[in-house]
Formats: structure tokens, C-alpha cells, sequence
């Protein structure tokens, strides 16, 4: 039997005294989304991340046997410094040899974060709920497409950058997913009182991506996408994109700098998300190119403890600092040119076969 709105009411009311920014309730349905996946898949588009295969993403009764309802929570990780593209835009590449690492992974590890707030929803559910129930969070972590369910529980639109956009958040902000066996009433009553599609004719997101991972049709090539080649990417990053790539070092805001949804965003007060320094006092917003490129396995492990960043691995990142640092203009004969031409010099004698020919392709360009 289908729970009352009021118990729908009383979870969105609690997700948001727990610290989330956005709360909606859907039915644990097929979407079409879901079915336009496998499509998507069989084009290619997902490159060498095979886990998107998995058959669970699209259908979520597949997570779980007696799934009936799922819980999409959304946490804005937005902060006061400036986008990349205004960043760039101020010539710091041109300066001194400094890298971009996306917004989302400048703090903790926001996993971490979801996590700690859908356990704390799940514990007062199970408080207010007599009858027993199953319930699996997941946070960015499991078969779960979070947007095709964020979008159906009323929460935004998927935008042209294919991303969750809403109207006042924009689209800074993670999603977090409880699903669970309660049958609860959906927050949206009907599917026509969905949030409209309200990019319009807009196509700045598409215009401006740097490698032309946006494609007309509301889909990306990931394998083209900046966070995928500093990120999931394991092997060697194709030279086509390498100085499209610019300073980016992990991941890659430009489609939501962009975005007119994200020009008056509103910042979050959370000290988590905010800028981590490391030991040695360098900080993740504009960090030094020659301090990443030059970290060891060690420091690596020390310095990303605790952070989204662990996922690009020490190699991936410097490998990724090396192509950056091709993508610099630094004077010759300056001190931080000849730093960069003996730190190159030397990765490109590393055992590991994509930083080194990734320092060598550095090398001959600066």
C-alpha cells in the first residue's frame, strides 16, 4: 500500500534539516531516459567505462528485488571563487605554470559527505516508519542513473551539457539516492507537472567546450569529455585533445561556467567543499603545475587523503600535469621554465610509459 503524501512531505522536509539543498520522491520506474541509454552505449560514446554497462542502470528493479520507490537527494558544493573560464580569462596560465582541478573535488571527498546525510535520512526514517522496510543509499556509487530519477522527482531538467539544472541552484551540486521498499507517494502528482526543459535555443555549453564532447542532440561523447580523459582514462590521452585541454589537471567546469542557470548560483556555507591546502601550504584552486607533475606516489597519497582525487590515481595525475604544462607559455629563461624543462626532462624517463611520453610531448612544446 502507497504511504501517504504527508510521509513523502515529512522525508523532503527532513533531507532538508539534515543539510540537503533538494528533496524529491519518485516511483522506481523504467523512464524512457533509461531505455535511450543502451543507445547511447551501443555508440560508443562511454569509452573504456565498462562499469556503465552494467544492466542494472536501466532498470533500478534490477538494484533491488522489491524496490518501489526511490529518494533523490541533491547538495550544493558551489563556493565563492571565480569560475575557470573567468580564471583563465585572467592570463594566470600565461604567467606562471598553474593547473584547474574541477570545483566538485577541491574539498573532502563528497562521497563522504552524501553519504553521512543519507544515513542520517535512512536512521529517521526507520525512526518514524514501523513496518520494516529495505533501503541502499548510494552516492555517485552504484547502477543508479541519479539524474534520469532527480528529473522525474521534480527536482530540474537535464540540460544540453547533460546535466541536472535547476532553476535556482543551477547545476552545482552533488546527488545522492536512497531506494528503498516503501512505496511512497511520488513528489511530482502527474508527469506533465514535471519542470519544463528550460534551455531554449541556448547552446553556450555546446560552443564552448573546448574538445567538442556536446552534441546537438542533448548527448555527449564522453570519450571526447575533458573529465573523462583526466579522470577515467587510463591509458594515453590522444594528442587531438591534448591542447584543447588547457590547464585542466582533473575533471573540467566549463559547460557549467557557462551556463546562465549558474551566474547567480548560490554559494554553499560548507567547509568541506571549500578549497583544502595541502601540507606544504599549496592549495587545490589554481594549483602550482611543477608541485603536481613533480609528487610522488607517497605525497600523492598523503596530500588526495580523504579526496575525490584518488580516483585519477598518481600516475593519471601526473600525466595530466604534464600535458598542462606543455599547454604553458612560460618565458624561456625564466625561472619557472627551466624548473619546468629539468622536471620534464625527468619524467620523461619514468618507468611509466604514459607519463613519459606525455612529458615528452611536453617537451617539445615548451
Amino acid at each position: 500500500m502507497m504511504q501517504p503524501s504527508t510521509d513523502t512531505a515529512w522525508i523532503v522536509e527532513r533531507a532538508r534539516e539534515i543539510g540537503f539543498d533538494l528533496c524529491g520522491v519518485v516511483r522506481a520506474e523504467k523512464f524512457p531516459e533509461l531505455a535511450q541509454y543502451k543507445d547511447w552505449l551501443k555508440l560508443g560514446y562511454a569509452g573504456e567505462m565498462k562499469y556503465l554497462g552494467d544492466p542494472r542502470r536501466q532498470d533500478p528493479r534490477l538494484v533491488m528485488e522489491n524496490v518501489r520507490s526511490v529518494i533523490v537527494c541533491a547538495l550544493n558544493y558551489n563556493t565563492a571563487a571565480p569560475y575557470s573560464v573567468k580564471a583563465a580569462a585572467a592570463g594566470t596560465l600565461e604567467a606562471k605554470p598553474k593547473g584547474w582541478i574541477s570545483r566538485y573535488a577541491w574539498g573532502d571527498d563528497y562521497h563522504e559527505a552524501l553519504w553521512e546525510r543519507l544515513n542520517r535520512l535512512e536512521a529517521e526514517m526507520r525512526a518514524r516508519f514501523a513496518a520494516p522496510f529495505e533501503a541502499r543509499g548510494y552516492a555517485d556509487t552504484g547502477p543508479i542513473a541519479e539524474r534520469v530519477f532527480a528529473k522525474h522527482a521534480g527536482l530540474g531538467w537535464i540540460g544540453k551539457n547533460t546535466l541536472l539544472l535547476n532553476r535556482e541552484l543551477g547545476s552545482w551540486f552533488f546527488l545522492g539516492v536512497l531506494i528503498t521498499s516503501l512505496e511512497l507517494a511520488p513528489s511530482m502528482a502527474a508527469e506533465a507537472a514535471l519542470v519544463p526543459d528550460l534551455c531554449g535555443s541556448c547552446r553556450k555549453c555546446i560552443d564552448a567546450c573546448p574538445t567538442e564532447a556536446l552534441l546537438e542532440s542533448w548527448t555527449m561523447d564522453a570519450r571526447r569529455c575533458i573529465s573523462y580523459l583526466t579522470i577515467e582514462l587510463r591509458g594515453t590521452i590522444p594528442k587531438e585533445f591534448r591542447e584543447a585541454m588547457g590547464w585542466q589537471v582533473y575533471g573540467c567546469d566549463i559547460c557549467q561556467d557557462v551556463c546562465p542557470y549558474n551566474q547567480k548560483a548560490p554559494v554553499s556555507g560548507l567547509q568541506e567543499f571549500q578549497p583544502r591546502t595541502a601540507r606544504n601550504g599549496q592549495t587545490l584552486l589554481e594549483p602550482d603545475l611543477l608541485w603536481l607533475a613533480g609528487l610522488s606516489e607517497e605525497e600523492f597519497r598523503e596530500t588526495f587523503r580523504g579526496s575525490a582525487m584518488k580516483r585519477a590515481k598518481w600516475k593519471g595525475l601526473v600525466r595530466n600535469a604534464c600535458i598542462a604544462l606543455g599547454n604553458c607559455k612560460l618565458e624561456p629563461g625564466s625561472p619557472e621554465h627551466g624548473e619546468a624543462l629539468e622536471l620534464l626532462t625527468r619524467l620523461a624517463e619514468s618507468s611509466e610509459i604514459h607519463i613519459a611520453e606525455s612529458a615528452q610531448w611536453a617537451l617539445q612544446r615548451i
